[in-house]
């Protein structure tokens, strides 16, 4: 058969970096790791076919030369999925979508001819036997969770490497804590499921074998959810297979219990980490208490920020606005912590209630979900009645960011954070688009920005007093001017 498999578009988010892409010369921040993935698991006789449409064009011939379509994505690619689904059924092609989207809202897709839903290392073979015996079904569930062992390695060669900001890696699924408004554990469950490090060293080799020597994200919702395993095996492995290899730094997701483990952190730094995402939330203790998010209570959240940038990992920090226990003065809280941790990546959102969360249950019982979940967490929507009520939440909300995307706190933001942080033992080598980076930052950002004062400061004093870090000053600015063309479009 010729399968044809589709991405669909992201829109222009926090996350999507489009406006960053243009400085380096690429079209997308990530590949489709899912559909590489699944792609591996199709029978190997079979044609296969990848078309990100964040990358190029789904052309008619695409469509005429496959025999079905498999598709895949996440909430805030519901539009542009839908548009693909009619426009393979208008060519009369069948239609197989799976991943996050379509198994969180499977009814909000009955046009598609045959959902294979939860993992599909569990659902996929069921469908590719019934494909073979003529017997297909609408629908394909699983009742538990897979061992990830029998995850194969994704299919590289599908993908046009160059276009991409950064490769990506998966070693675990699952997170052991209980957030309210969190959709990991419905999707994966609490037990964090892993790979062995023969499977992530196999992964890594055969990306840097391709010629890549630029970032990979390791996409664990909480990559430090075992960290007995990770110190005794994952990480040495790491450590290990870096020898006497150039790039691919690694930047992750984790919990804020990572500042209580110094042992912990000096193994990832070692591995070639330099950055970790953290949900933040709140510096409020009584919603923290609502969401569940207990790993942040009862601790100085600065402190441990800071710890964390002083081992060498950059913290990028999720923050939330709308919670039944947040008051008035939450807001200017929010914008306070935010400006003193030097967590320049912040990326704060009014509280959403995805499908399949404790919290979407809740506030459906209580007749508070209104609207269908955008996916996106920084467009300046949410799907829910908050307690304060809307107009306060989105003044408020309005409010941080106007404040924290200012270029004067932005770049005093960045300063703060270079204050602390060590330099990384691993750097990305010099590529022609990262040289050229350089002047087209300087153009766009120290010529032609407004924040051009602010700019050449950060420039200056970086290059006085934090030298080593120079390459992550202009990185970050070039984050700003994103953060700030995504507010425009959406919040101010």
């Amino acid at each position: 058969m010729n399968i044809l498999l589709i991405y669909p578009r992201f829109p222009d988010t926090f996350w999507s970096f489009s406006y960053a892409l243009r400085f380096i010369g690429k079209k997308a921040a990530f590949p489709p790791l899912g559909l590489l993935t699944v792609a591996a698991l199709l029978p190997p006789t079979w044609s296969l076919r990848l078309v990100d449409v964040n990358v190029d064009k789904l052309t008619d011939k695409d469509l005429a030369w496959a025999d079905m379509a498999f598709i895949g994505g996440m909430a805030v690619q519901r539009t542009s999925a839908k548009q693909i689904i009619a426009r393979c059924h208008a060519s009369s092609l069948r239609v197989v979508a799976g991943g996050p989207l379509f198994t969180a809202e499977p009814d909000e897709f009955m046009e598609v001819d045959h959902l294979v839903l939860d993992e599909a290392e569990m659902t996929l073979p069921a469908f590719l036997s019934d494909l073979q015996n003529g017997q297909l079904k609408k629908i394909y569930r699983a009742s538990g969770f897979c061992d990830l062992y029998r995850t194969p390695t994704p299919l590289w060669d599908l993908v046009k490497m160059k276009s991409y900001a950064s490769m990506n890696v998966q070693f675990s699924r699952g997170c052991p804590f209980n957030c309210e408004f969190c959709n990991v554990t419905a999707l994966f469950g609490h037990r964090p499921r892993i790979k062995t490090p023969q499977q992530v060293i196999l992964e890594l080799d055969r990306i840097y074998a391709s010629g890549w020597r630029g970032s990979i994200f390791f996409v664990d919702d909480n990559f430090i959810g075992n960290t007995g395993y990770l110190k005794k095996h994952l990480l040495p492995a790491l450590i290990e297979w870096r020898q006497q290899k150039q790039g691919c730094v690694f930047f992750t997701e984790a919990s804020i219990n990572l500042a209580d483990d110094p042992e912990l952190l000096a193994m990832m730094v070692t591995a070639g980490f330099d950055s970790v995402f953290i949900g933040i939330e709140s510096p409020e203790e009584t919603s923290l208490t609502e969401c569940h998010k207990t790993q942040n209570k009862n601790r100085n959240l600065l402190e441990s920020v800071l710890t964390i940038h002083r081992s060498g990992l950059q913290v990028m920090g999720g923050f939330i606005v709308g919670f039944d226990n947040d008051g008035p003065s939450i807001f200017q809280r929010q914008i306070d912590f935010i400006q003193q941790s030097g967590i320049v990546t912040a990326m704060v959102g009014m509280l959403q209630a995805p499908p399949g969360t404790r919290l979407f249950d809740r506030l459906q019982r209580e007749s508070r979900v209104v609207d269908i979940f955008s996916g996106d967490n920084v467009d300046g929507t949410t799907n829910i009645i908050p307690r304060m009520g809307m107009d306060r939440l989105v003044d408020g909300y309005r409010s941080i960011m106007k404040h924290i995307y200012a270029p004067k706190y932005y770049y005093r933001r960045v300063r703060t954070l270079l204050k602390e942080l060590k330099a990384p033992e691993v750097n990305q080598p010099m590529n022609i688009q990262r040289f050229l980076s350089f002047f087209r930052c300087a153009f766009r950002l120290g010529v032609l920005g407004k924040e051009r004062f602010h700019y050449w400061t950060l420039m200056v004093w970086t290059l006085i007093c934090k030298p080593r870090l120079i390459s992550v000053a202009i990185t970050l600015s070039i984050y700003g001017y994103h953060y700030r063309k995504i507010c425009e479009l959406y919040i101010l």
